[in-house]
């Protein structure tokens, strides 16, 4: 971590405690390690100028990566009024112009938890957790303004989107879709709606989390354009497509 970047972090005033050494969620060959803390309650402003950090949240924790000699997570947002969706995008809001879409507050419920644990084991690993109250705990627990988004196909539940609202903007929390309706590109539908949502409400810029080059899981960020990525100095750098993004320097701790 760079020096201006710890000076940065200090100004936060919130107790941060650094993680155990865990396998890395994106790179299966390596350990990592997070600065984090724990909130019962975030002011969104508060929130927003940690997200500016590259700071992200799981449920009422709220961390970063910090891994030695590793900084492959790179976090990424698209400013708002530079972007317009390329041709393949605008053929997925054409598929899935009979969508209607409810935003309010954020309820659990067992539908909802059963579409998930669905997406889960189509779209993933098995590594996480498919338990009510982990999922309730994991989406549906929030310490500061947060949105469902509820995409209904007729009177189906075709996905769920779960964002947080700060003052200048809106971050991706997590998307979910029924596994039936996985011709519509309904992850790509979110995105493009999230965005939408922003300009509506006037906001300057929508975060996507965290950018890594190698993760397969992650390459759709860059298909957002233009987007801005967060430089080790603190400066949102931003780029027209992938190939101008220079690839981060590390060498981060392998597994054994």
């Amino acid at each position: 971590m760079n020096r201006q970047s710890s000076q940065n972090i200090s100004s936060i005033s919130l107790p941060l405690f650094r993680s155990e050494p865990h396998r890395c969620p994106y790179l299966p060959d390596r350990m990592a390690e997070d600065l984090f803390t724990v909130e019962a309650h975030l002011e969104p402003a508060r929130y927003q100028y940690m997200m500016d950090l590259g700071f992200r949240r799981s449920g009422r924790v709220v961390y970063r990566p910090a891994c030695d000699g590793c900084s492959e997570c790179v976090p990424i947002r698209v400013p708002v009024s530079g972007f317009a969706p390329s041709r393949s995008q605008r053929r997925v809001l054409r598929r899935n112009a009979d969508i209607h879409v409810q935003i309010g507050s954020p309820k659990s419920s067992e539908r909802k938890w059963r579409i998930f644990v669905e997406y889960l084991r189509f779209q993933h690993d098995g590594t996480m957790s498919e338990d009510r109250e982990g999922f309730e705990q994991f989406l549906y627990t929030s310490p500061t303004d947060t949105l469902e988004m509820v995409y209904y196909a007729g009177r189906r539940i075709a996905g769920v989107g779960l964002v947080d609202l700060g003052p200048t903007v809106m971050s991706s929390v997590y998307y979910y879709f029924d596994p039936a309706m996985a011709r519509r590109s309904l992850g790509v539908f979110g995105s493009l709606y999230e965005i939408d949502e922003c300009r509506r409400r006037g906001l300057l810029h929508w975060y996507m989390g965290y950018y890594v080059r190698d993760c397969s899981r992650m390459s759709y960020k860059t298909a957002f354009r233009p987007f801005e990525m967060l430089a080790p100095d603190g400066r949102w750098l931003r780029f027209e497509n992938a190939d101008a993004v220079p690839r981060p320097a590390s060498n981060g701790a392998r597994l054994n």
